[in-house]
């Protein structure tokens, strides 16, 4: 079962080579490792050549953001599962893409997801996302599984539809919410910590940007039938508290 894995980056020069050596460490066989830069100015793609013999795609060219991208990389993978790794990100432990594999060939499901931790500038970990096996009510409640630890099968993509542009910061949520909520796509929750993710993110860097982020969280709701919108929009952010005890 070949796994896609898609890094989106641009000008991260301090943080990719951390990133691309967590997969090259991964004990997982069967990958292939897909690269969208969005036209990077710094050193990043200096850095990413040095990794070349490990990457087997890699574009350099102006998008649209980083949905656009991810779309992009989707579009030219290949492999049954898709899954994406951030430029700031990195895997907690070499057997993650096994764990994956594993969970999909054991439970006959077509998304996985699993656990996060957010760790600071150090490496510390300061924030802990602890997600749960979705139901069938568990959107309308506010709940969202971390993406950078979302799985799909790649067919799903041409069912159901990429990422949407229009939904913003929200647009990985948005995908989550049609995949799961209002196509019940079969999923299995992976209780194991899967991502290390630094802290930091464009929708929470000032106060209009998170008013802007639930504005667009209420219309990937309401585009998808949740029913209880308002609601679940204060819901979803009061999830957070927890994830830092």
């Amino acid at each position: 079962m070949k796994i896609s894995l898609i890094t989106i980056v641009y000008n991260a020069q301090d943080t990719i080579s951390k990133c691309i050596e967590s997969l090259i460490g991964q004990n997982y066989p069967d990958i292939e490792y897909i690269i969208i830069d969005g036209g990077s100015t710094d050193g990043t793609l200096q850095i990413i050549n040095q990794y070349r013999s490990h990457i087997h795609i890699l574009v350099s060219e102006p998008d649209k953001g980083i949905y656009d991208a991810m779309s992009k990389g989707i579009s030219l993978a290949t492999g049954e599962i898709v899954g994406t790794l951030n430029a700031d990100d990195f895997f907690s432990q070499p057997d993650v893409l096994s764990s994956v594999a594993q969970a999909f060939l054991n439970n006959d499901t077509e998304i996985v997801y699993g656990n996060l931790d957010y760790v600071n500038p150090s490496g510390k970990i300061i924030r802990k996302w602890r997600s749960t096996q979705c139901g069938k009510k568990s959107f309308n409640w506010g709940f969202m599984p971390p993406h950078p630890t979302f799985y799909c099968k790649r067919y799903l993509f041409k069912k159901l539809g990429f990422y949407q542009l229009e939904y913003g910061s929200a647009g990985d949520y948005e995908l989550m919410v049609r995949f799961m909520y209002k196509y019940k796509v079969k999923s299995f929750y992976l209780d194991k910590v899967m991502v290390n993710m630094r802290v930091g993110g464009v929708s929470n860097k000032s106060f209009a940007n998170r008013v802007k982020a639930w504005k667009f969280d209420l219309n990937a709701m309401r585009k998808n039938g949740i029913k209880f919108p308002v609601l679940a929009i204060i819901l979803k952010p009061l999830r957070k508290i927890f994830q830092f005890i």
